[in-house]
C-alpha cells in the first residue's frame, strides 16, 4: 500500500511538472501554429538562471526573476528571428528553432561549464511532507504540484478573458484584429514569450528536483513532444491528461524496475498515432486551447 501511494504521488508530481513544461509548447502551437523545437532549451535556461540568481538573491526571487528572464529572451527571439522567417512557412520556423536549441546548449556550456551545477532545493522546502512506512514524500514535490495547479487555473481563466479572445482573434482573423486596433505582431510576441516563461518556470522547479546539467534539455525534450502529441496538438486539456498519464506510467515502470521504462512514453505515442491520430483531445482545433 505504501509503495502504491508513494508511486502515485511521485507520478503525479512528475506528470504535473511535465504539464508545466508542455503547457508553454501547447500554448505557442495552439495560438501561433509554431512547433518550437527549442522549447526544452528554454526549460534548461530557466534552471541555470535560477541557479545563478538563487546563489545571489535566494530561491524565492529566482522563482520570479528566472522565468521572467527566459520569457524576455523568448520574446526577443520571436521578434528578431522567428518573425522574419514566418512568411517562408512552417519548415523555416521549425529549422530556426531547431538551430536555436543547439546554440543554447553551447552557450550554457560556455557560461556554466559542461558538468552539473549545485542547484539545491531551498531549505524551507527541503524535508518530507509525509512518511509512509519509513518512506518519505518530499515537501518540495508537493510545492511543484501546487505551483503547477495554480498555473493551470490561471491559464483556464486567461482563455476566457478579453486578452484570451484577442489572442485567438489575432490567430484566426489577423486582418480583422489589426483593423480593430490590436497590434497582432505584438500579440504573437507576447504569446511566444509567455510560453517560454512557462518553460523557464518548469526549469526553476525541476532543475533542483532532478539535475541541472547541459543534457537536461535533450533528456526531457523528447518526452515533452510525446505529451503534446498524445494530448492533441494545441489542447491544454489534452496536454494535462497526457502529462498525468505519461508521468504515472513512467514513474510506476521505474519503481517496478521495468527495463523498457525509458521507451514507454514513445510506445504510447506510436500507438496513439496509429489508433487516435488527433490525440486524447479528439482533434481540438488550434483556435481553442482547451
Amino acid at each position: 500500500m505504501a509503495f502504491i501511494t508513494l508511486s502515485l504521488l511521485n507520478g503525479l508530481s512528475y506528470g504535473l511538472l511535465l504539464f508545466l513544461l508542455s503547457a508553454g509548447l501547447t500554448l505557442i502551437w495552439g495560438m501561433m501554429g509554431v512547433l518550437n523545437f527549442a522549447h526544452a532549451s528554454f526549460y534548461m535556461l530557466g534552471a541555470y538562471l535560477a541557479y545563478s540568481v538563487s546563489a545571489w538573491l535566494g530561491f524565492w526571487p529566482a522563482l520570479l526573476l528566472a522565468p521572467l528572464g527566459v520569457g524576455l529572451l523568448g520574446a526577443a527571439f520571436e521578434r528578431l528571428g522567428l518573425r522574419r522567417v514566418r512568411r517562408f512557412g512552417h519548415m523555416s520556423e521549425l529549422l530556426i528553432t531547431f538551430g536555436l536549441s543547439y546554440i543554447v546548449v553551447e552557450i550554457v556550456q560556455l557560461v556554466w561549464g559542461r558538468s552539473s551545477v549545485d542547484y539545491r532545493v531551498p531549505a524551507e522546502l527541503d524535508g518530507p511532507l509525509l512518511t509512509v512506512f519509513d518512506t518519505q514524500f518530499p515537501l518540495y514535490r508537493a510545492f511543484i504540484m501546487a505551483v503547477t495547479l495554480g498555473v493551470l487555473g490561471a491559464l483556464a481563466l486567461l482563455v476566457r478573458t478579453r486578452a484570451g479572445l484577442v489572442i485567438r482573434a489575432a490567430l484566426t482573423h489577423p486582418d480583422m484584429a489589426q483593423a480593430l486596433g490590436h497590434n497582432v505582431p505584438r500579440v504573437f510576441t507576447s504569446v511566444f514569450g509567455a510560453g517560454c516563461a512557462l518553460a523557464g518556470l518548469a526549469g526553476v522547479l525541476g532543475g533542483n528536483a532532478f539535475v541541472t546539467e547541459p543534457g537536461m534539455a535533450q533528456a526531457l525534450g523528447g518526452v515533452v513532444f510525446v505529451v503534446v502529441v498524445v494530448g492533441g496538438l494545441g489542447s491544454l486539456k489534452g496536454a494535462f491528461a497526457a502529462s498525468l498519464l505519461i508521468g504515472l506510467l513512467q514513474t510506476l515502470a521505474v519503481a517496478l524496475d521495468v527495463r523498457a521504462a525509458p521507451v514507454l512514453p514513445y510506445a504510447v505515442m506510436v500507438l496513439m498515432l496509429i489508433f487516435r491520430p488527433h490525440g486524447l483531445a479528439g482533434g481540438a482545433a488550434r483556435t481553442s486551447a482547451w
